[in-house]
């Protein structure tokens, strides 16, 4: 696989990458939107996939990936499949996210955040924290699209298995809004408009 030509090839053969107008989970307003779990639906194509994304990360020594629900549980668990690695989620309970269902981590456990589309790396941030809450050590983040235009930081190393600038609007300065295009919510987490 070509890494962008493919992957956005894949992405578009799956009507994955979808164009309008977007209100995404951070809130922000955007004229395109990765849908992955359109993609991942495919365990063929996850595979592969993730396939590309764990020759990135081979290197890291961790137990444990932990994914924000619900976008990264289905990548997550998948590239914790494919490097035989356990597979955890933190969910959203009151507004906090937070480590549920019974799942524990050891002290000091290392661990991989697995995200599908990081746009401001919020729900990434909060899943590192549930980490770190319940006693485990983050080294590392995956996910399959960064969006952020490289304004993603985590204090750890980022490996996103593809980078695309996507224009991304607050929403009174949002010139699709200005156009009076309608504001469609295609993604998990509910936003406050």
């Amino acid at each position: 696989m070509d890494r962008l030509n493919d992957i956005l090839e894949v992405f578009e053969r799956h009507d994955a990458l979808l164009e309008g107008h977007f209100l995404l989970s951070s809130g922000l307003h955007s004229d395109r939107f990765l849908q992955c779990a359109l993609v991942l639906q495919y365990p063929a194509i996850s595979e592969e996939l993730i396939h590309l994304l764990e020759m990135q990360t081979y290197h890291l020594e961790f137990c444990t990936v932990v994914s924000p629900a619900i976008g990264g549980i289905r990548f997550g668990y998948e590239y914790a499949r494919q490097l035989r690695k356990r597979s955890l989620f933190t969910e959203r309970h009151e507004g906090e996210m937070t480590m549920r269902r019974g799942f524990t981590l050891r002290k000091g456990e290392p661990v991989v955040i697995a995200e599908d589309v990081v746009t401001t790396g919020k729900s990434t941030k909060e899943c590192i924290k549930a980490v770190e809450d319940a006693g485990g050590k983050v080294v590392g983040v995956v996910s399959l699209v960064d969006r952020s235009n490289g304004k993603a930081e985590f204090g750890v190393p980022y490996y996103p298995l593809l980078r695309i600038d996507v224009h991304s609007y607050e929403p009174d300065e949002c010139p699709l809004c200005k156009k009076g295009l309608e504001l469609v919510k295609p993604g998990s987490r509910t936003v406050k408009v």
